[in-house]
């Protein structure tokens, strides 16, 4: 006798919803929920399975037997199955076990919607609520002003199994991190975190890009709302939080996504089209209905129950072309010829169209690698609808500059200001992202060139540089203290190198930088906008120098930048200024405290009425070796 009752949490407008692929709330319907039926406790079951005979939730409470209880399938062609099991309690294991109409396949799957997973290498889904009493009241009503592309957005990106770890190499849980993370990026003063993927998911070595478990952060760190106190806390710090989310792509585990019900259900049953060759993962339908709410579903999950403040989607480039990674043969072009991927396209439309009409203070943010237009664009002018996307050519060219002897700097003078020619056509972050430090590319501090000193230097100026270009900010873990090794998933990062002064002297300079930023209007209000940015000159290529100018709202709150990119001391250094005054060495990347040679200006310098660079007005300066400084007007 089947022991599951009769029950359904699902409206006749939830499933036209659910097929038009509109319903961008699955997860109040589908999935495990503690309900109460006339008057009796229990869990009530839901889950899409179109192409299955029988479905079956096994767990721990019917000895994992099939058919003990066997859900319901719809009448309405949604293909969900669905249940009541009375007296089941929260904490209780389960599966599905489906028999599949081809062939008579048998799968036992996680559950798609689980808001909590057994911890791995375990892989039950477990019965769970989101009951949470938030303290975050005063960040959630006023975070647009910390999340608006006018603010300083200056993002510290976390992998949680690898920051710190406590004795014998355990992870820390949620609960401590709370604790110790959240101090910390308080005082290096970062705006935001971002978490590399806390979606539950099977293998360490993918880093969390592989997942099983959309809707669930991992076990290997606490519980679910354990995570929720996490957050929680950040926000009351002042610090926002946001996501990495992968949409792009999932893996063939067992247990997981892939031919859920015998069918080709959430991955392109094109192999062409369903296969990531790179990562041997599967890739998600975007041109089907129920996918896409699944998908867009998920999105709104995290920023709802977690209160997420932003959405960084991954392998943007990989999901956008039908060639990607693919040789000739293996792709086939779209209707108009192309490459694009063209349900892929509607789909992230939608997606940040969703997004932003439901929460209109939140940030989504592309890495998107290549010259795909508009990507940061409103949709209403033929944009995908970002709020930023990482600026990857800034990235490489300046990495490719950086690590030139100095001497040969002059000749690729053109890697650096090249940049400007585009800055400006999309919202940009700038990213030092956990990329750049594994699989043999070497540490931030050991791509500089140059003996001891002007390798940290040399750091100091790249920071210098790019706190004051224009763009927002991500540093990997370990980069605000000049990590030596390379990011290793498996362990902590070097700690006690801030024993060391030069290493504690790049945390001080990166806690200052980021108070700079945020202090001075003139590196925020206009970072994405031409009329925030002037160059004074960038065609000295013979002494490896560039000055421009930040401007913000106000004229009188213009800051003046000049980079050195040699470790040749230049006194006498003349530029061009815009009006008489005089000029104030507001920050200097030279400074003694944080390990440099501490050669510094007068406290004000005089702007004489000498034309230099094109203008009326000039003013003659120190130039600290390797080194940037930033001046105010006095």
């Amino acid at each position: 006798m089947n022991k599951v009752i009769t029950h359904s949490l699902f409206t006749d407008f939830d499933i036209a919803l659910f097929k038009a692929g509109k319903h961008y709330r699955l997860y109040e319907k589908l999935g495990a929920h503690l309900i109460e039926v006339d008057g009796v406790k229990g869990v009530y079951f839901a889950v899409w399975a179109p192409t299955s005979n029988a479905v079956s939730v096994v767990g721990d409470f019917n000895y994992w037997v099939q058919g003990e209880h066997q859900l319901q399938v719809r009448w309405d062609s949604s293909g969900i199955w669905e249940g009541f099991i009375p007296n089941l309690d929260k904490g209780a294991l389960y599966k599905y076990k489906i028999e599949s109409k081809i062939n008579g396949v048998v799968t036992e799957k996680a559950d798609p919607f689980a808001l909590y997973c057994e911890k791995p290498p375990h892989t039950a889904s477990v019965v769970w609520d989101l009951d949470y009493t938030w303290k975050d009241e005063n960040w959630m009503v006023n975070r647009k002003d910390y999340n608006a592309l006018d603010k300083p957005y200056s993002v510290y990106e976390v992998h949680l199994g690898s920051w710190k770890r406590a004795d014998h190499n355990r992870f820390l849980s949620y609960l401590e991190l709370a604790d110790d993370l959240v101090a910390y990026v308080k005082d290096t003063g970062f705006t935001h975190v971002e978490f590399m993927p806390v979606m539950e998911y099977p293998y360490d070595p993918s880093w969390g890009y592989q997942l099983t478990g959309y809707f669930a952060p991992t076990s290997r760190f606490g519980k679910p709302q354990d995570f929720m106190v996490l957050v929680d806390k950040l926000h009351q710090a002042g610090i926002g939080v946001i996501l990495d989310w992968v949409p792009s792509h999932f893996p063939e585990d067992a247990h997981g996504l892939g031919f859920f019900d015998g069918s080709h259900l959430y991955e392109h049953p094109d192999r062409r089209k369903g296969y990531h060759p790179d990562w041997k993962s599967l890739v998600f339908n975007y041109g089907r209905n129920e996918v896409r709410a699944f998908l867009i579903s998920n999105a709104l999950f995290w920023l709802q129950h977690y209160h997420v403040d932003g959405l960084r989607v991954d392998a943007v480039a990989s999901m956008l072309y039908l060639d990607y990674s693919r040789k000739d043969g293996e792709w086939e072009a779209n209707i108009f010829g192309g490459n694009e991927n063209l349900d892929t396209i509607s789909f992230l439309k939608e997606f940040n169209e969703v997004i932003y009409s439901n929460y209109s203070d939140v940030q989504t943010i592309a890495e998107e690698s290549t010259s795909f237009s508009m990507v940061s664009r409103p949709t209403s002018f033929g944009g995908l609808g970002f709020g930023m996307k990482w600026m990857m050519g800034w990235m490489h060219d300046t990495l490719q500059y950086f690590q030139r002897e100095t001497v040969y700097r002059k000749y690729h003078q053109n890697e650096l200001s090249f940049a400007m020619t585009y800055v400006f056509t999309e919202n940009f972050m700038l990213p030092f992202s956990h990329d750049e430090v594994v699989y043999g590319k070497k540490s931030l501090i050991y791509k500089m060139p140059g003996d001891e000193w002007q390798r940290f230097a040399n750091l100091r100026l790249l920071y210098g540089y790019m706190f004051t270009h224009p763009g927002t900010k991500l540093l990997f873990m370990g980069a605000e203290f000049g990590q030596t090794n390379e990011w290793n998933f498996e362990n902590s990062l070097d700690w006690h190198l801030l024993e060391y002064d030069y290493h504690s002297g790049i945390k001080k300079l990166i806690t200052d930088l980021n108070q700079l930023y945020k202090s001075q209007p003139a590196l925020y209000e206009k970072q994405f906008s031409g009329e925030g940015f002037e160059w004074i000159n960038y065609s000295d290529h013979q002494n490896a120098v560039l000055s421009y100018i930040r401007k913000g709202n106000n004229e009188d709150e213009n800051l003046v930048v000049v980079c050195n990119f040699t470790p040749v001391l230049r006194e006498n250094y003349r530029i061009g200024i815009p009006k008489k005054g005089k000029l104030k060495e507001l920050f200097n990347t030279n400074a003694a405290a944080y390990g440099g040679s501490d050669v510094q200006n007068e406290a004000t310098i005089t702007i004489e009425a000498v034309p230099y660079d094109g203008r009326d007005y000039s003013a003659s300066l120190i130039l600290p070796p390797l080194g940037v400084i930033v001046f105010s007007f006095a």
